[in-house]
């Protein structure tokens, strides 16, 4: 979802380039932003999640060693 985000703020800023609408470019900008941020925080969490995974698994490991 996050491309789309993207996509739809590269539209807007064309749409408000092309139309020398300054409030359209800038919400583009705005929207391209928030995708950005929405992209850095699913990584975060796919990271987050792999980690806590991996705990898991040598918790696992080590409880089924005894």
């Amino acid at each position: 979802m996050t491309g789309t985000d993207d996509l739809k703020g590269r539209v807007k800023e064309a749409i408000g380039d092309l139309t020398d609408n300054k409030d359209l470019e800038r919400e583009g900008k705005a929207d391209r932003a928030a995708g950005k941020v929405k992209e850095t925080l699913d990584d975060f969490k796919d990271k987050s999640d792999d980690a806590v995974d991996a705990v898991k698994d040598k918790i696992h490991d080590a409880t089924d060693r005894k």
